[in-house]
């Protein structure tokens, strides 16, 4: 079982290395962020980190460095704020639909409000936390649609924040982990190693942070 596991490891180490080692790389890179943002099953943190690795280990095709750590995170981020924005418009389209498969009933209706009050609670510091949470930017662009958030005035410049530090943070990481090691496809799965805990602290500390506030509610209301 290990050894397949090690397989595939290897298998993907060699198949990103070598793409990340093509200036067309920069075109895959913008298109995994974009569709990732509306489904979450494709690696655009890996494929950043990998940019960031390649950029980092200097690559070169007649004395000219493939790729740059400012492309990579360019197109990082502008394929993320490219996805954002179509989950916005699919959440903001489809309200009727998304409306009655997941917010059906009395519940549902008390849970759709829920989310709209915690967004102009939060507002953008919880569009740029949820892009950092793979699958929870998902739920969170299309709920940003579905409760009719303004696009221009508001989504957008939250948005692009978010997908700019986002993609500068999976790059730079990819790129100063590359300096440190000398094999790239170590270098790739290290930097994601790395990227990986950082995401399950937050995960975390946020989930402690929501029960905590929870707790303190309870006390408050046995209080009174």
């Amino acid at each position: 079982m290990v050894d397949f596991f090690l397989r595939i490891f290897e298998s993907v180490e060699e198949v990103l290395t070598e793409l990340s080692q093509n200036p067309w790389f920069l075109l895959i890179l913008f298109f995994v962020a974009m569709f990732d943002s509306v489904f979450p099953v494709l690696p655009s943190e890996f494929s950043v980190i990998a940019g960031g690795v390649a950029a980092g280990a200097g690559t070169l095709i007649d004395d000219q460095r493939v790729l740059s750590i400012v492309l990579v995170i360019v197109l990082g981020a502008l394929g993320a704020f490219s996805g954002d924005s179509l989950g916005y418009l699919i959440g903001n389209k489809s309200d009727e639909l998304l409306t009655r498969v997941f917010f059906r009933g009395e519940k549902g209706e008390k849970r759709l409000e829920a989310t709209a009050r915690q967004i102009r609670k939060r507002g953008g510091l919880l569009l740029v936390t949820a892009r950092f949470i793979p699958g929870g930017r998902t739920a969170m662009t299309f709920s940003c649609g579905l409760t009719n958030q303004p696009f221009l005035e508001w989504f957008t410049k939250w948005d692009l924040l978010a997908a700019t530090l986002w993609a500068s943070y999976a790059g730079l990481l990819g790129f100063f982990v590359a300096g440190a090691v000398e094999n790239q496809g170590t270098a790739i799965w290290l930097a994601f190693g790395v990227a990986l805990s950082i995401t399950l602290i937050i995960e975390v500390g946020r989930w402690v942070l929501e029960r905590a506030r929870g707790s303190g509610g309870d006390e408050v209301a046995g209080a009174s």
